[in-house]
């Protein structure tokens, strides 16, 4: 590349970390979420590697490739989606499309480094590295793969709520059923793509790495994926416009139905995030079962007003105490994407004299039809590998859950926009509903986790599935608190979202 394009791809570089960093929010939230992931997964994640027949302490390590992946892949599908159509403009302008798509990739790159950098401080606060060369190495590697995939999707999946549940999927085939968390020597779990990475970087030689090794198969993966979104990237140049709908003003119930029949039509021409609501949860539940190595544990229930530790066959509730993993986690982008995909139009729509109560109700029938799917999906598996004691209770359980961080999606929106939302998506529900809930991890939940929303209806959902006799109203009571409590957050942050001028930078 002559110097004259150097130049000008570093300030292309410049230009796109510029946008990036208007808004201030992304790029706290790029460190503080890694940072937080490692302080707060490293020892439960060990702790679950242990129960799960995989290599324990280890894990910790592997928590900082974890976080950098999935926060790099996450940046760097927003960067590739949001400046689609003005990257065509610059090449149809007369900008080499090698040297935008270098700049993007380059500016992708910077931001891996970043929250590498903020994993790896977390991991040596915590816990400390003992290999840094190979950490650090092994940690990039993560972030760069996971680089590659979030450009990928972004040049693919235009849609935010498809690319972002693709990315969180493949990111969580990739941790909770990869050799750190299970068996190394799976078959099936070697096509992941940082199979060989974990292994390298953890120093858990495989064994089925042949001539090239476990690094050379690492390396293998990190140039490839780069190479295969380089090409996807560059030759993906079709732009797409959408149409324009007129909507005719009226009572609060037409407008009511109205909103709610276009939102339900929207997702309705959306086959692929509907396969994906259904498809991440079933694969998810069904695998966790599959995984689950034959011995016994223990939880801490409430069984007739007494506090019981009774010992189950782990393979026989394994899966029933992940399904609200997956529902959550669903739920919390379901709401997120709903409110932000429409919020554009809804200021349109209240200057043509929509009523706020009524396109809110609207967005929030729309949330309710996702996370229907989204639940019902999760329990059709979970019928299939779980046996509830009280189907009822159980179901009920999952369907507060689901409510309570479909809202907490929704709050998300308006305050951290899309880059940020999703991040704190992501972290959120996993601490809480994954680490702070889990009985896998540990009988009771610890003071802190009682502090959070998923607490109430996790204890609910827990004693119908694992108990004969209802015996968690308090913890009913605290569930149904919260979702009132975030229906009035969310409907204050809605009604002061309309009289915001749109965004138009990245982070919006």
């Amino acid at each position: 590349m002559t110097t004259h394009g150097s130049l000008g791809m570093a300030l292309f570089v410049r230009r796109f970390l510029a946008d990036y960093g208007r808004n201030p929010v992304n790029l706290l939230v790029l460190v503080l979420v890694p940072v937080v992931f490692v302080v707060a997964a490293a020892g439960p994640m060990a702790d679950a590697a242990k129960l799960l027949g995989g290599i324990g302490p280890s894990v910790e390590t592997a928590t900082a490739g974890w976080a950098a992946g999935f926060l790099a892949g996450i940046a760097m599908y927003f960067q590739t989606r949001a400046a689609r159509a003005a990257d065509r403009r610059l090449v149809l302008a007369g900008l080499p499309s090698a040297r935008l798509v270098a700049a993007r990739v380059a500016t992708g790159l910077i931001l891996a480094v970043l929250v590498s950098a903020a994993a790896l401080l977390a991991l040596a606060v915590r816990t400390g590295i003992d290999e840094p060369v190979r950490v650090i190495a092994g940690t990039l590697m993560f972030a760069v793969i996971y680089l590659a995939i979030g450009a990928l999707v972004g040049a693919l999946v235009r849609n935010p709520v498809n690319g972002t549940v693709l990315i969180l999927f493949v990111w969580i085939m990739d941790v909770f059923f990869g050799p750190s968390l299970g068996s190394p020597d799976r078959l099936a779990t070697r096509w992941l793509p940082t199979h060989f990475v974990t292994l390298w970087m953890i120093d858990l030689p495989s064994q089925h790495g042949g001539r090239m090794g476990d690094l050379g198969w690492a390396l293998l993966w990190t140039i490839g994926a780069l190479a295969i979104a380089w090409m996807v990237v560059t030759r993906t140049t079709r732009v797409r416009h959408g149409g324009r709908r007129r909507i005719r003003a009226g009572s609060a119930r037409d407008q009511f139905a109205t909103s709610l029949r276009m939102g339900l039509r929207d997702y309705r021409r959306n086959p692929v995030l509907w396969a994906l609501l259904i498809v991440v949860p079933v694969v998810f539940i069904w695998l966790s079962k599959v995984i689950t190595p034959d011995q016994p544990t223990s939880l801490s229930l409430v069984e007739d007003g007494r506090t019981v530790e009774p010992t189950f066959w782990l393979p026989d509730v394994h899966a029933g105490t992940m399904t609200p993993i997956a529902i959550a986690s669903l739920a919390t982008l379901a709401g997120l994407f709903v409110v932000l995909d429409a919020r554009s139009g809804d200021r349109r729509l209240t200057l043509a004299g929509f009523r706020t109560g009524a396109l809110l109700s609207a967005r929030l029938g729309v949330i309710a039809v996702a996370v229907l799917l989204v639940t019902a999906a999760s329990l059709v598996v979970t019928v299939a590998v779980f046996d509830a004691r009280q189907w009822d209770v159980y179901v009920a359980g999952n369907l507060l859950l689901a409510a309570t961080y479909a809202l907490i999606g929704v709050c998300l929106g308006p305050v951290f926009g899309r880059v940020s939302g999703v991040l704190i998506a992501f972290l959120v529900p996993f601490l809480d509903v994954g680490i702070g809930q889990s009985p896998m991890l540990r009988a009771q939940p610890p003071a802190w986790a009682q502090l959070l929303p998923g607490y109430g209806a996790d204890r609910v959902l827990l004693d119908g599935g694992l108990t004969a006799k209802f015996d968690q109203s308090g913890s009913l009571l605290l569930g149904l608190a919260w979702l009132l409590v975030l229906g009035v957050l969310a409907a204050w942050l809605f009604r002061r979202a309309p009289a915001t001028p749109a965004r138009t930078r990245l982070g919006g």
